[in-house]
């Protein structure tokens, strides 16, 4: 009979949770023919287990309201990722796509009430 190791779970657990992030990354509902995005439902599908509020706060990732991070980090970091913290997107979304994405972040303001 096996038995899992319990030092080895948590790894097995983040990688797992990493690879549902990918899939439903590249899943992406395909823009439409006039290539715009609805790029809130896509935020808070893809980006939102990561980014609380839809950007607005911190979760597992970092706040994106208010970044002192330039647009072309913030592309880079989307088509990229970082090892270890953040899945990279390149496949799942084109360079418009991605640019709606980021001019979606910097219109980021708190919600009201």
């Amino acid at each position: 009979m096996l038995r899992p190791d319990l030092k080895t779970m948590p790894a097995v657990l983040v990688v797992s949770l990493l690879c549902a992030v990918v899939a439903r990354a590249q899943s992406a509902t395909p823009a439409p023919e006039n290539g715009t995005l609805d790029v809130e439902q896509v935020f808070a599908g893809t980006c939102g287990y990561c980014h609380s509020d839809g950007g607005r706060a911190a979760g597992k990732g970092p706040q994106l309201m208010d970044t002192a991070r330039d647009d072309d980090f913030i592309r880079n970091r989307i088509k990229h990722g970082k090892q270890g913290a953040m899945p990279a997107f390149d496949g799942a979304f084109t360079d418009a796509q991605i640019d709606q994405i980021v001019k979606y972040i910097r219109a980021l303001k708190p919600r009201e009430g």
